[in-house]
Protein backbone atom coordinates (compact mmCIF):
# COMPACT_ATOMS: atom_id res chain seq x y z
CA UNK A 1 0.00 0.00 0.00
CA UNK A 2 2.79 2.40 0.85
CA UNK A 3 4.62 2.03 -2.48
CA UNK A 4 1.46 2.80 -4.41
CA UNK A 5 0.84 5.92 -2.27
CA UNK A 6 4.36 7.09 -2.98
CA UNK A 7 3.82 6.71 -6.72
CA UNK A 8 0.59 8.71 -6.56
CA UNK A 9 2.27 11.54 -4.65
CA UNK A 10 5.17 11.59 -7.13
CA UNK A 11 2.79 11.83 -10.12
CA UNK A 12 0.83 14.66 -8.49
CA UNK A 13 4.07 16.56 -7.89
CA UNK A 14 5.08 16.23 -11.58
CA UNK A 15 1.65 17.44 -12.73
CA UNK A 16 1.86 20.44 -10.45
CA UNK A 17 5.27 21.41 -11.71
CA UNK A 18 4.07 21.18 -15.30
CA UNK A 19 1.11 23.38 -14.55
CA UNK A 20 3.30 26.03 -12.94
CA UNK A 21 5.76 26.10 -15.87
CA UNK A 22 4.83 29.03 -18.34
CA UNK A 23 4.51 28.35 -22.07
CA UNK A 24 7.47 29.74 -24.07
CA UNK A 25 6.55 32.04 -27.02
CA UNK A 26 8.79 32.71 -30.04
CA UNK A 27 10.80 35.87 -29.52
CA UNK A 28 10.50 38.68 -32.05
CA UNK A 29 13.59 39.29 -34.10
CA UNK A 30 15.32 42.63 -33.70
CA UNK A 31 17.02 43.90 -36.86
CA UNK A 32 20.76 43.99 -36.51
CA UNK A 33 20.81 41.79 -33.36
CA UNK A 34 21.87 38.11 -32.93
CA UNK A 35 19.20 35.42 -33.07
CA UNK A 36 18.80 32.32 -30.84
CA UNK A 37 19.36 31.72 -27.19
CA UNK A 38 22.27 32.71 -24.95
CA UNK A 39 24.58 29.83 -24.28
CA UNK A 40 25.29 29.22 -20.55
CA UNK A 41 27.16 25.98 -20.82
CA UNK A 42 30.64 25.85 -19.44
CA UNK A 43 32.11 25.32 -22.92
CA UNK A 44 30.87 28.69 -24.35
CA UNK A 45 33.42 30.83 -26.11
CA UNK A 46 35.15 33.45 -24.09
CA UNK A 47 34.90 37.19 -24.72
CA UNK A 48 38.47 37.24 -26.00
CA UNK A 49 37.73 34.56 -28.55
CA UNK A 50 34.67 36.50 -29.77
CA UNK A 51 36.69 39.73 -30.01
CA UNK A 52 39.50 38.05 -31.95
CA UNK A 53 37.06 36.43 -34.34
CA UNK A 54 35.32 39.74 -35.13
CA UNK A 55 38.67 41.50 -35.62
CA UNK A 56 39.85 38.78 -37.98
CA UNK A 57 36.69 39.18 -40.07
CA UNK A 58 36.94 42.98 -40.24
CA UNK A 59 40.65 42.89 -41.11
CA UNK A 60 39.84 40.92 -44.25
CA UNK A 61 37.39 43.55 -45.46
CA UNK A 62 37.99 47.04 -46.79
CA UNK A 63 36.66 50.09 -45.03
CA UNK A 64 36.80 48.79 -41.45
CA UNK A 65 40.38 49.68 -40.50
CA UNK A 66 39.23 52.36 -38.02
CA UNK A 67 36.62 50.16 -36.27
CA UNK A 68 37.38 49.12 -32.66
CA UNK A 69 35.90 45.99 -31.02
CA UNK A 70 35.42 45.21 -27.34
CA UNK A 71 33.46 42.29 -25.78
CA UNK A 72 32.18 41.98 -22.25
CA UNK A 73 29.97 39.03 -21.21
CA UNK A 74 29.02 38.46 -24.87
CA UNK A 75 28.04 42.12 -25.41
CA UNK A 76 29.97 43.52 -28.38
CA UNK A 77 30.73 47.23 -28.41
CA UNK A 78 31.79 48.72 -31.75
CA UNK A 79 33.46 52.13 -32.13
CA UNK A 80 35.33 54.19 -34.68
CA UNK A 81 34.37 55.34 -38.17
CA UNK A 82 33.47 53.87 -41.56
CA UNK A 83 33.28 55.44 -45.02
CA UNK A 84 29.55 55.32 -45.67
CA UNK A 85 26.15 54.13 -44.44
CA UNK A 86 26.28 50.93 -46.49
CA UNK A 87 29.41 49.82 -44.63
CA UNK A 88 27.71 50.65 -41.33
CA UNK A 89 24.68 48.45 -42.10
CA UNK A 90 26.93 45.64 -43.28
CA UNK A 91 28.89 45.79 -40.02
CA UNK A 92 25.79 44.90 -37.94
CA UNK A 93 25.01 41.90 -40.15
CA UNK A 94 28.59 40.58 -39.92
CA UNK A 95 28.91 40.82 -36.13
CA UNK A 96 25.48 39.31 -35.48
CA UNK A 97 26.52 36.11 -37.28
CA UNK A 98 29.41 35.40 -34.82
CA UNK A 99 28.53 32.65 -32.36
CA UNK A 100 28.36 33.74 -28.76
CA UNK A 101 27.34 37.37 -29.40
CA UNK A 102 24.57 38.37 -26.99
CA UNK A 103 24.08 42.06 -27.83
CA UNK A 104 25.64 44.65 -30.17
CA UNK A 105 26.33 48.23 -29.14
CA UNK A 106 27.11 49.92 -32.47
CA UNK A 107 28.69 53.32 -31.89
CA UNK A 108 30.40 53.51 -35.26
CA UNK A 109 29.88 56.73 -37.26
CA UNK A 110 30.45 57.77 -40.86
CA UNK A 111 33.76 59.56 -41.27
CA UNK A 112 33.90 63.16 -42.46
CA UNK A 113 37.56 63.00 -43.43
CA UNK A 114 37.73 64.11 -47.10
CA UNK A 115 40.94 62.22 -47.80
CA UNK A 116 39.55 58.94 -46.52
CA UNK A 117 36.31 59.32 -48.46
CA UNK A 118 38.15 60.09 -51.72
CA UNK A 119 40.69 57.32 -51.31
CA UNK A 120 38.29 54.54 -52.44
CA UNK A 121 37.28 56.62 -55.46
CA UNK A 122 40.89 57.03 -56.49
CA UNK A 123 41.49 53.33 -55.93
CA UNK A 124 38.52 52.39 -58.10
CA UNK A 125 39.72 54.81 -60.78
CA UNK A 126 43.17 53.20 -60.78
CA UNK A 127 41.68 49.73 -60.98
CA UNK A 128 39.44 50.68 -63.90
CA UNK A 129 42.34 52.38 -65.66
CA UNK A 130 44.36 49.20 -65.32
CA UNK A 131 41.41 47.20 -66.66
CA UNK A 132 41.08 49.51 -69.68
CA UNK A 133 44.82 49.30 -70.28
CA UNK A 134 44.63 45.52 -70.33
CA UNK A 135 41.48 45.79 -72.50
CA UNK A 136 43.08 48.02 -75.15
CA UNK A 137 44.44 45.24 -77.41
CA UNK A 138 41.03 43.58 -77.63
CA UNK A 139 39.42 46.97 -78.20
CA UNK A 140 41.89 47.70 -80.99
CA UNK A 141 41.04 44.39 -82.68
CA UNK A 142 37.31 45.15 -82.45
CA UNK A 143 37.79 48.64 -83.93
CA UNK A 144 39.98 47.29 -86.72
CA UNK A 145 37.47 44.60 -87.68
CA UNK A 146 34.59 47.09 -87.57
CA UNK A 147 36.51 49.59 -89.69
CA UNK A 148 37.28 46.86 -92.24
CA UNK A 149 33.59 45.98 -92.53
CA UNK A 150 32.64 49.65 -92.95
CA UNK A 151 35.32 50.09 -95.63
CA UNK A 152 34.03 47.08 -97.56
CA UNK A 153 30.51 48.51 -97.43
CA UNK A 154 31.73 51.89 -98.67
CA UNK A 155 33.58 50.30 -101.57
CA UNK A 156 30.54 48.23 -102.57
CA UNK A 157 28.23 51.25 -102.42
CA UNK A 158 30.52 53.28 -104.70
CA UNK A 159 30.32 50.77 -107.53
CA UNK A 160 28.22 51.94 -110.47
CA UNK A 161 27.18 48.40 -111.27
CA UNK A 162 24.97 46.65 -110.47
CA UNK A 163 23.17 49.45 -108.60
CA UNK A 164 22.69 51.68 -111.66
CA UNK A 165 21.43 48.72 -113.67
CA UNK A 166 18.83 47.48 -111.16
CA UNK A 167 17.57 50.96 -110.20
CA UNK A 168 15.21 52.94 -112.46
CA UNK A 169 16.88 56.30 -111.76
CA UNK A 170 19.86 57.83 -109.91
CA UNK A 171 17.73 58.66 -106.86
CA UNK A 172 16.78 55.03 -106.23
CA UNK A 173 20.39 54.00 -106.89
CA UNK A 174 21.55 56.42 -104.20
CA UNK A 175 18.96 55.03 -101.77
CA UNK A 176 20.30 51.53 -102.43
CA UNK A 177 23.85 52.71 -101.82
CA UNK A 178 22.81 54.38 -98.56
CA UNK A 179 21.01 51.21 -97.43
CA UNK A 180 24.14 49.16 -98.16
CA UNK A 181 26.35 51.53 -96.19
CA UNK A 182 23.89 51.50 -93.27
CA UNK A 183 23.70 47.70 -93.30
CA UNK A 184 27.49 47.36 -93.19
CA UNK A 185 27.67 49.91 -90.36
CA UNK A 186 25.20 47.85 -88.31
CA UNK A 187 27.14 44.67 -89.09
CA UNK A 188 30.39 46.37 -87.99
CA UNK A 189 28.85 47.42 -84.66
CA UNK A 190 27.44 43.93 -83.98
CA UNK A 191 30.75 42.19 -84.80
CA UNK A 192 32.77 44.66 -82.71
CA UNK A 193 30.47 44.23 -79.71
CA UNK A 194 30.63 40.44 -80.09
CA UNK A 195 34.43 40.56 -80.02
CA UNK A 196 34.31 42.67 -76.89
CA UNK A 197 31.70 40.38 -75.33
CA UNK A 198 29.26 43.27 -74.94
CA UNK A 199 26.42 42.22 -77.22
CA UNK A 200 23.99 43.03 -74.41
CA UNK A 201 24.62 46.70 -75.20
CA UNK A 202 23.16 46.16 -78.67
CA UNK A 203 19.64 45.77 -77.30
CA UNK A 204 19.98 48.99 -75.33
CA UNK A 205 21.35 50.79 -78.37
CA UNK A 206 18.55 49.56 -80.65
CA UNK A 207 15.91 50.41 -78.06
CA UNK A 208 17.22 53.96 -77.68
CA UNK A 209 17.47 54.30 -81.47
CA UNK A 210 13.86 53.13 -81.83
CA UNK A 211 12.57 55.67 -79.30
CA UNK A 212 14.57 58.46 -80.94
CA UNK A 213 13.33 57.35 -84.37
CA UNK A 214 9.69 57.51 -83.25
CA UNK A 215 10.18 60.99 -81.79
CA UNK A 216 11.93 62.23 -84.93
CA UNK A 217 9.24 60.63 -87.07
CA UNK A 218 6.55 62.72 -85.42
CA UNK A 219 8.73 65.84 -85.58
CA UNK A 220 9.59 65.57 -89.28
CA UNK A 221 6.42 63.87 -90.48
CA UNK A 222 5.98 66.22 -93.45
CA UNK A 223 9.60 65.78 -94.51
CA UNK A 224 9.31 62.00 -94.34
CA UNK A 225 6.07 62.13 -96.34
CA UNK A 226 7.75 64.24 -99.02
CA UNK A 227 10.71 61.85 -99.14
CA UNK A 228 8.49 58.79 -99.57
CA UNK A 229 6.48 60.63 -102.23
CA UNK A 230 9.77 61.46 -104.00
CA UNK A 231 10.70 57.78 -104.07
CA UNK A 232 7.28 56.82 -105.47
CA UNK A 233 7.32 59.59 -108.08
CA UNK A 234 10.83 58.69 -109.19
CA UNK A 235 9.70 55.09 -109.61
CA UNK A 236 6.44 55.88 -111.39
CA UNK A 237 7.73 58.80 -113.51
CA UNK A 238 4.32 60.39 -114.29
CA UNK A 239 6.11 63.09 -116.27
CA UNK A 240 9.46 63.77 -117.89
CA UNK A 241 11.64 66.89 -118.01
CA UNK A 242 10.11 69.64 -120.18
CA UNK A 243 6.66 68.00 -120.16
CA UNK A 244 3.74 70.42 -120.09
CA UNK A 245 1.63 69.41 -117.10
CA UNK A 246 -1.11 70.77 -114.89
CA UNK A 247 -0.88 69.98 -111.15
CA UNK A 248 -3.39 71.37 -108.66
CA UNK A 249 -4.34 74.12 -111.12
CA UNK A 250 -0.69 75.03 -111.83
CA UNK A 251 0.31 74.69 -115.49
CA UNK A 252 3.90 74.75 -116.69
CA UNK A 253 6.89 72.88 -118.02
CA UNK A 254 8.53 70.36 -115.69
CA UNK A 255 12.01 71.49 -114.69
CA UNK A 256 13.05 68.98 -112.05
CA UNK A 257 11.93 66.52 -109.41
CA UNK A 258 14.07 66.63 -106.27
CA UNK A 259 13.80 64.79 -102.97
CA UNK A 260 11.55 67.55 -101.64
CA UNK A 261 9.56 69.23 -104.41
CA UNK A 262 8.66 69.31 -108.09
CA UNK A 263 9.59 72.53 -109.93
CA UNK A 264 7.52 73.84 -112.83
CA UNK A 265 8.20 76.76 -115.15
CA UNK A 266 4.87 78.43 -115.83
CA UNK A 267 4.01 79.72 -119.31
CA UNK A 268 4.62 83.20 -117.89
CA UNK A 269 8.19 82.28 -116.94
CA UNK A 270 7.63 81.88 -113.18
CA UNK A 271 9.03 79.04 -111.08
CA UNK A 272 6.43 76.98 -109.21
CA UNK A 273 7.61 74.62 -106.45
CA UNK A 274 5.05 72.03 -105.38
CA UNK A 275 5.77 69.63 -102.46
CA UNK A 276 6.09 66.08 -103.68
CA UNK A 277 3.49 64.87 -101.18
CA UNK A 278 0.98 67.17 -102.90
CA UNK A 279 2.12 66.08 -106.37
CA UNK A 280 1.78 62.40 -105.49
CA UNK A 281 -1.82 62.82 -104.31
CA UNK A 282 -2.89 65.35 -106.96
CA UNK A 283 -4.60 64.85 -110.30
CA UNK A 284 -1.87 65.35 -112.92
CA UNK A 285 -2.73 66.38 -116.47
CA UNK A 286 0.19 65.70 -118.81
CA UNK A 287 -0.33 67.50 -122.12
CA UNK A 288 2.92 66.20 -123.57
CA UNK A 289 2.47 62.47 -123.00
CA UNK A 290 0.30 62.17 -126.14
CA UNK A 291 1.95 64.18 -128.96
CA UNK A 292 -1.43 64.79 -130.62
CA UNK A 293 -3.59 67.40 -128.95
CA UNK A 294 -6.94 68.83 -129.93
CA UNK A 295 -7.76 72.54 -129.86
CA UNK A 296 -11.27 73.97 -129.91
CA UNK A 297 -12.84 77.42 -130.10
CA UNK A 298 -16.32 78.89 -130.52
CA UNK A 299 -17.56 81.52 -132.98
CA UNK A 300 -21.05 83.00 -133.14
CA UNK A 301 -22.75 83.58 -136.52
CA UNK A 302 -25.93 85.41 -137.38
CA UNK A 303 -29.06 83.45 -136.53
CA UNK A 304 -30.36 83.81 -140.08
CA UNK A 305 -27.27 82.31 -141.69
CA UNK A 306 -27.21 78.99 -143.47
CA UNK A 307 -25.69 76.92 -140.67
CA UNK A 308 -24.91 73.98 -142.93
CA UNK A 309 -22.97 76.19 -145.31
CA UNK A 310 -21.12 77.77 -142.37
CA UNK A 311 -20.18 74.35 -141.05
CA UNK A 312 -18.89 73.18 -144.46
CA UNK A 313 -16.90 76.37 -145.01
CA UNK A 314 -15.32 76.19 -141.57
CA UNK A 315 -14.46 72.51 -142.02
CA UNK A 316 -12.77 73.16 -145.39
CA UNK A 317 -10.84 76.06 -143.87
CA UNK A 318 -9.49 73.92 -141.02
CA UNK A 319 -8.55 71.12 -143.38
CA UNK A 320 -6.59 73.57 -145.53
CA UNK A 321 -4.32 74.61 -142.64
CA UNK A 322 -0.91 72.97 -142.82
CA UNK A 323 -0.51 72.45 -139.09
CA UNK A 324 -3.93 70.75 -138.64
CA UNK A 325 -3.61 66.98 -138.81
CA UNK A 326 -5.75 65.11 -141.36
CA UNK A 327 -6.27 62.30 -138.85
CA UNK A 328 -7.93 62.61 -136.45
CA UNK A 329 -10.04 64.82 -138.67
CA UNK A 330 -11.17 68.32 -137.69
CA UNK A 331 -14.82 68.76 -136.81
CA UNK A 332 -17.40 71.55 -136.78
CA UNK A 333 -20.85 71.47 -135.17
CA UNK A 334 -23.55 73.75 -133.80
CA UNK A 335 -22.91 73.96 -130.09
CA UNK A 336 -25.53 76.38 -128.77
CA UNK A 337 -28.14 78.96 -129.67
CA UNK A 338 -27.70 82.34 -128.07
CA UNK A 339 -29.96 85.38 -127.80
CA UNK A 340 -28.69 86.94 -131.01
CA UNK A 341 -26.43 84.36 -132.63
CA UNK A 342 -25.76 80.67 -133.09
CA UNK A 343 -22.57 79.32 -131.50
CA UNK A 344 -20.49 77.11 -133.80
CA UNK A 345 -17.68 75.01 -132.30
CA UNK A 346 -14.55 74.34 -134.36
CA UNK A 347 -12.03 71.64 -133.38
CA UNK A 348 -8.82 70.37 -134.90
CA UNK A 349 -5.81 68.25 -133.98
CA UNK A 350 -2.18 69.32 -134.02
CA UNK A 351 1.05 67.59 -133.14
CA UNK A 352 3.05 69.12 -130.29
CA UNK A 353 6.33 67.94 -131.74
CA UNK A 354 7.63 71.08 -133.37
CA UNK A 355 4.32 73.00 -133.16
CA UNK A 356 3.35 75.40 -130.40
CA UNK A 357 -0.20 74.53 -129.36
CA UNK A 358 -1.33 78.00 -128.35
CA UNK A 359 0.06 79.53 -131.55
CA UNK A 360 -1.71 76.92 -133.66
CA UNK A 361 -5.01 77.48 -131.91
CA UNK A 362 -4.74 81.26 -132.25
CA UNK A 363 -3.89 81.02 -135.92
CA UNK A 364 -6.83 78.68 -136.58
CA UNK A 365 -9.21 81.17 -134.90
CA UNK A 366 -7.88 84.03 -137.02
CA UNK A 367 -8.11 82.16 -140.34
CA UNK A 368 -11.61 80.76 -139.72
CA UNK A 369 -12.95 84.12 -138.53
CA UNK A 370 -11.58 86.02 -141.52
CA UNK A 371 -12.81 83.32 -143.95
CA UNK A 372 -16.36 83.47 -142.58
CA UNK A 373 -16.41 87.25 -142.65
CA UNK A 374 -15.06 87.29 -146.22
CA UNK A 375 -17.89 84.92 -147.23
CA UNK A 376 -20.47 87.38 -145.89
CA UNK A 377 -21.35 85.61 -142.66
CA UNK A 378 -21.63 88.11 -139.88
CA UNK A 379 -20.19 87.38 -136.49
CA UNK A 380 -22.50 89.61 -134.46
CA UNK A 381 -21.91 90.84 -130.98
CA UNK A 382 -24.76 90.53 -128.45
CA UNK A 383 -27.58 92.80 -129.67
CA UNK A 384 -31.22 93.47 -128.83
CA UNK A 385 -33.91 92.96 -131.46
CA UNK A 386 -36.76 95.49 -131.71
CA UNK A 387 -39.94 94.31 -133.43
CA UNK A 388 -42.00 96.88 -135.36
CA UNK A 389 -45.65 96.43 -136.17
CA UNK A 390 -45.12 97.71 -139.71
CA UNK A 391 -44.70 94.84 -142.14
CA UNK A 392 -42.15 95.37 -144.95
CA UNK A 393 -43.58 95.58 -148.49
CA UNK A 394 -44.15 92.25 -150.09
CA UNK A 395 -41.90 91.13 -152.89
CA UNK A 396 -38.69 92.58 -151.50
CA UNK A 397 -36.16 89.85 -150.78
CA UNK A 398 -34.45 89.86 -147.41
CA UNK A 399 -30.74 90.45 -147.54
CA UNK A 400 -28.67 87.45 -146.71
CA UNK A 401 -25.11 86.47 -147.29
CA UNK A 402 -24.43 84.50 -150.39
CA UNK A 403 -22.80 81.19 -149.64
CA UNK A 404 -21.79 80.91 -153.29
CA UNK A 405 -19.19 83.62 -152.92
CA UNK A 406 -15.76 82.24 -153.29
CA UNK A 407 -13.95 82.51 -149.96
CA UNK A 408 -10.71 84.36 -149.88
CA UNK A 409 -7.74 82.02 -149.88
CA UNK A 410 -6.22 81.64 -146.44
CA UNK A 411 -2.99 83.53 -145.88
CA UNK A 412 0.21 81.54 -145.59
CA UNK A 413 0.52 79.85 -142.23
CA UNK A 414 2.79 81.66 -139.80
CA UNK A 415 5.61 80.04 -137.87
CA UNK A 416 4.14 77.43 -135.51
CA UNK A 417 7.42 76.27 -133.95
CA UNK A 418 7.84 76.58 -130.18
CA UNK A 419 9.24 79.79 -128.82
CA UNK A 420 13.02 79.43 -128.69
CA UNK A 421 13.31 81.98 -125.88
CA UNK A 422 10.90 80.00 -123.68
CA UNK A 423 12.73 76.75 -124.45
CA UNK A 424 15.94 78.41 -123.28
CA UNK A 425 14.21 79.40 -120.04
CA UNK A 426 13.24 75.78 -119.51
CA UNK A 427 16.80 74.55 -120.09
CA UNK A 428 18.25 77.22 -117.81
CA UNK A 429 15.72 76.38 -115.10
CA UNK A 430 16.90 72.77 -114.96
CA UNK A 431 20.27 73.90 -113.59
CA UNK A 432 19.08 74.15 -109.97
CA UNK A 433 22.09 72.52 -108.32
CA UNK A 434 19.94 69.69 -106.90
CA UNK A 435 19.92 66.18 -108.27
CA UNK A 436 17.06 65.72 -110.72
CA UNK A 437 15.21 62.47 -110.10
CA UNK A 438 13.58 62.47 -113.53
CA UNK A 439 15.17 60.55 -116.37
CA UNK A 440 14.25 60.29 -120.04
CA UNK A 441 15.39 56.65 -120.00
CA UNK A 442 13.36 55.53 -116.98
CA UNK A 443 10.09 53.62 -117.46
CA UNK A 444 6.97 55.76 -117.33
CA UNK A 445 3.76 55.08 -115.48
Amino acid sequence: MRPRLAEILRAALVIGLLALTPLSLPAQETPGQPDGTIAVTPDARTDAAIRDRIRDILSGLQGYDDVTVSVDAGIVTLGGTVLDGAALDRLDRLVSRVDGVVEIENRVQETTNLGKRLAPVAQRFRERLLQWTAFLPLLGVAIAVGALIVWIGAMLSRLRQPWDRISPNPFIAEILRTAIRLGFWIAAIVVALDILGATALLGTFLGAAGIIGIALGFAVRDTVENFIASVMLSLRQPFRPNDLVEIEGNTGRVLSLTSRATTLLSLDGNHIRIPNATVFKAVITNYTRNPQRRFSFDLGVDAGSDLGAVRELGLRTLQALDFVLPAPEPAVWVDDVGDSDVVIRFTGWVTQQGVEFNKARGEAIRVVKETLEAAGYGLPEPIYRVRLEEVPPAGLPEPHPSPDRAPAPPPPAPDMTPDAAFEKLVEDGKQTGEKNLLSNHAPQE
